[in-house]
């Protein structure tokens, strides 16, 4: 009987696998779908054929395919082109998904067809199994994606993505500012030198430095704020090619309207749809303020860690957070960490911009098939640049503290003061001080006076740096 055991064995393990997955139908044949999933065919043959990289098609492009759906549900209804029964638990299962139920249900990776078709099919698939689940028999293609292609909801589902994810950043740059503002006022009497070239400069505050920063994370709101307009335009309703073949007249502006009202968005149609399902110039032209932000972000990060270099043999003019140590061999040395991180993230930003502008360019006829990508590299910066800011300001901007003490040295050591001697000696003998100064070690008092191109009392008058400010 021994001789049963591995039969017995092999039999139950077929059976195990039988019961592990159902079998689902498309328009090519049967495909097996793991059981405990809620997808269907289609989804699954994009899993099996699309094992490429580690990136999921983000979150934010499902929620707007549902925000699409659940908008589609309704304005078919209007139309009555779904009956009340259909649209009713359409509407419910997706608002059980915004609300965040059922997102191990997308599996899809972003690399995959480049419309973006088999993500807007994960969609209809699962909304429509749980429809099924509610009571009510839905088709995936002929109710849930009823009046759509995957040619206009995909680019509506990038813009709703793009400017919710915009969100949430505008307020992070709220909060640089009030921080920033405060900084300034508390440093707006302590004298500095400046540097331009790297080399020593005229005097400033170091609160006028500060204001320098602020209006740069200032600006770079306006210009989000201002970039992002054209994302409230929703191609939806162009259908396959844009002349919004299967879609009744003024689906587009209804469905426009009822997604601005559910996500409380400024969201309308996109007046030509040609251009919404082949050009990507808006997500293009709003990823370049991110990009504008990120460069003055390097700016901002890397002055403050020049700023706290040393702190014996470097500028050393400011302090900031000692958050861990800094070295596995170098016992008490602490590093300007939040700096090097954010500024990675700006590294990467910059190489997504790249990407999302040559992708940008790559439409052709009726459509861009780069979608995927493009929305893909425009979240991922911004959610990078987001918690980026966040943790700089939270572990290091808010500890920014002068060293007075280092400052003033700055200030009293710098060769550059003798600028405030042009309009009294002239810019030639000002050369010669600060040439004398430098070659022999000397004050700049100490070289005028050798020169004998003022005295001590004109001297002490005219270089003031309260005065240079």
């Amino acid at each position: 009987m021994l001789w049963l055991k591995p039969l017995l064995i092999q039999v139950f393990q077929k059976e195990v696998y039988r019961l592990s997955y159902r079998i689902e139908k498309d328009s090519i044949g049967e495909v097996k779908v793991p059981l405990e999933h809620k997808w269907g065919a289609q989804t699954e043959r994009s899993r099996q054929n699309f094992k490429i990289g580690n990136h999921r098609m983000p979150l934010e492009v499902v929620y707007g395919l549902v925000e699409i759906k659940r908008a589609a549900a309704i304005v078919n209804y209007n139309f009555d082109k779904l009956s009340k029964e259909k649209s009713e638990v359409i509407v419910s299962v997706c608002d059980d998904i915004l609300a965040g139920k059922w997102d191990d249900e997308f599996p899809l990776k972003v690399f995959q067809t480049g419309s973006g078709t088999q993500s807007n099919m994960n969609t209809n698939e699962v909304i429509a199994h749980l429809c099924e689940e509610k009571g009510t028999l839905i088709h995936p293609n002929d109710d849930v994606n009823m009046s759509q292609s995957s040619n206009d909801t995909f680019p509506t589902a990038m813009h709703i993505a793009a400017l919710q994810s915009l969100q949430p950043l505008k307020a992070e740059l709220d909060n640089w500012i009030t921080l920033l503002s405060s900084l300034e006022e508390a440093n707006k009497d302590i004298i500095k030198i400046g540097r331009t070239h790297l080399q020593d400069a005229t005097p400033l505050t170091f609160g006028q430095e500060i204001s320098g920063w602020k209006t740069m994370i200032m600006k770079a709101k306006e210009f989000i704020e201002a970039s992002s307009e054209p994302l409230n335009h929703l191609t939806i309703g162009g259908t396959a090619v844009g002349t919004g073949l299967n879609a009744p007249a003024g689906f587009d502006i209804q469905m426009a309207a009822e997604i601005a009202k559910n996500t409380n968005l400024p969201f309308e149609t996109e007046a030509n749809k040609f251009y919404g399902l082949t050009s990507y110039s808006g997500i293009s032209f709003a990823h370049g303020a991110i990009r504008a932000l990120a460069s003055d972000l390097m700016k901002i990060a890397n002055d403050i860690r020049w700023l706290a270099s040393g702190p014996r043999a470097g500028l050393g003019e400011i302090t900031i957070p000692e958050n861990e140590p800094g070295s596995s061999i170098m016992p008490g040395k602490v590093n300007p960490t939040q700096a090097e991180a954010l500024t990675m993230a700006v590294c990467h930003v910059l190489g997504n911009d790249t990407t999302i502008q040559f992708a940008s360019s790559q439409g052709n006829f009726e459509l861009n098939v780069y979608k995927p990508v493009i929305i893909f590299n425009f979240l991922e910066s911004v959610n990078l640049i987001l918690d980026a800011m966040t943790s700089f300001r939270v572990n290091c901007l808010v500890g920014v503290k002068a060293n007075v003490e280092a400052m003033t040295l700055g200030v009293e050591r710098s060769l550059m003061l003798v600028t405030a001697l042009s309009p009294y000696i002239g810019y030639e003998k000002c050369a010669i001080v600060a040439k004398l100064a430098h070659q022999e070690n000397l004050s700049l008092e100490e070289a005028v006076l050798k020169l004998e191109f003022a005295t001590k009392e004109e001297f002490n008058n005219w270089v003031r740096p309260e005065t240079m400010i």
